[in-house]
This record gives C-alpha cells, sequence and structure tokens, in this order.
C-alpha cells in the first residue's frame, strides 16, 4: 500500500463524506502477520458475521482450515467445490431431507447459474481483512469494501459512473454476501475496465449487518482511478454539500 495515496483517499473521505464509516479491504498472502493473527477472532460460520470486527478497527485472518460454510470457501477461492445436493439446498431442497432456501425456481436454475460463475484459484494460503486506516505498507488490497448508507451509496455510485461512458460502472449479481465482495470484484479487478459491485442482497448475511445497511465492492485498480476524481467531481457541488449536510 502507498502510504501516500492512503493519506490522500483518508482526507477526501472525512471531507466529503464526513462521518461516513471507514471502508474495509483484503488481500491475499502466503506470511500474514503475527499482529493480524493474534487480532483475528471468529463470531460464527459466516464469513461476513465474521467482518464486524474488522469494521471496528481488527484485523481478520481468512483460510480454507476457518471454520465456517462452504459457500464462504468457494466465493473466496479456498474451495472449488459444493456442499451435496447444493442445487436443492438454494433452490427448492428435498421432502424430508434437505430445506431449500428457495434463492432460486428450480435446481437446473443453480446449476446453470453455477455454470456461469465457476469457481476462481485464491492466489495465496490466507485472506487478511483489514479497515483502510489500519493497512501497512506491505498490504496490497485486492479491493476497497464500503458498508454503506443510502446516501453514502449515491454518492460512491455516481463516483464509479463520473468517468464511465457506459451506464453499467456499477453492478448488483446474485450471489452471496460473500460473493459480492469478494468473488465478483476479485474477478473484475483482472477487467480492463473493472466495475464496481453492490451488494448484501443474501437474505442468509443479512442478519450480520444494520438493516439500513448494503456494501459497495471497488476493485483497488478502480478505487485509485475514482479516488484521483474526486476533487474535481460532484462532490464539490451544492448538490452533493446537501446530501453530506445529512451525514453530519
Amino acid at each position: 500500500m502507498d502510504m501516500q495515496f492512503k493519506s490522500y483517499f483518508s482526507v477526501r473521505w472525512e471531507k466529503y463524506f464526513v462521518s461516513a464509516e471507514l471502508p474495509i479491504t483484503y488481500f491475499y498472502t502466503d506470511q500474514p502477520s503475527e499482529a493480524d493473527l493474534e487480532e483475528s477472532t471468529r463470531q460464527g460460520r459466516c464469513l461476513i458475521c465474521n467482518l464486524n470486527p474488522v469494521r471496528e478497527g481488527r484485523s481478520f485472518v481468512y483460510s480454507a482450515d476457518t471454520p465456517g460454510c462452504t459457500g464462504g470457501k468457494r466465493y473466496t477461492g479456498f474451495s472449488q467445490t459444493l456442499r451435496p445436493n447444493f442445487e436443492y439446498f438454494l433452490s427448492c431442497g428435498i421432502p424430508g431431507e434437505l430445506e431449500g432456501e428457495r434463492y432460486k425456481k428450480t435446481p437446473e436454475l443453480v446449476e446453470e447459474h453455477l455454470q456461469r460463475n465457476p469457481p476462481f484459484q485464491a492466489p495465496a494460503e490466507y485472506l487478511v481483512f483489514k479497515r483502510w486506516d489500519r493497512l501497512m505498507e506491505e498490504d496490497q488490497p485486492v479491493a476497497v469494501v464500503f458498508f454503506a448508507t443510502p446516501d453514502v451509496l449515491s454518492g460512491l455510485f455516481t463516483l464509479a459512473n463520473y468517468d464511465y461512458a457506459n451506464t453499467d460502472g456499477v453492478i448488483a449479481p446474485m450471489g452471496s454476501g460473500c460473493a459480492s465482495i469478494i468473488n465478483y470484484p476479485y474477478l473484475e479487478s483482472a477487467s480492463a475496465t473493472p466495475r464496481c459491485v453492490l451488494g448484501m442482497f443474501d437474505v442468509s448475511a443479512r442478519p450480520c449487518v444494520p438493516e439500513e445497511v448494503l456494501t459497495f465492492t471497488v476493485p483497488m485498480r478502480r478505487f485509485e482511478q475514482m479516488v484521483a476524481n474526486m476533487d474535481e467531481s460532484f462532490l464539490i457541488t451544492k448538490s452533493w454539500n446537501e446530501v453530506r449536510e445529512r451525514l453530519l
């Protein structure tokens, strides 16, 4: 992490988004620091729930060996498999055997969804989550994750489309909470024109976040472009200032 860029964004975040929550970041590594390992605590099976301490300033280190759901392992790249009968689990279930979540109408739709969204391989042994202000020079974030309210989301959304001619600078693909902040942004980071990902629509993960909060995840290369645009964008206008005052 470029420490000058870290400070550059922090100053502008406080200026334009005042008291809004700082984002968290994540990066893959084969050698997490002792400090990050010591701070890391697990609060449940769902990866999203384990990010609440990160939002408060602690580190969380995740790996293939961390207890948790199979979805979390797949959408972080630590596993290429899912639980048996997953196509029924995500859809209608199996009477007397498996309760379905009913997020897809049929098992066949689940299978097609999985074919269209193949798993990826994690590039290192560990995945470390840290809040923006806790980043060290040796940390190299893949993406930046905002847990944001509607007013903050409006600013991030508009900034994400500020220098794009097309209309899909932000996408909201169907998926689990961890897919929306890790899997999709990780894949977007390899694109020539990476898009931001609006997420946390996963009903199962919603209890892990406040009722008014969604996530907005930005691949790091795109984040650098967005930050560079802040001082000349709508953020300096009276229109944004009216919204900004509601963030105070």
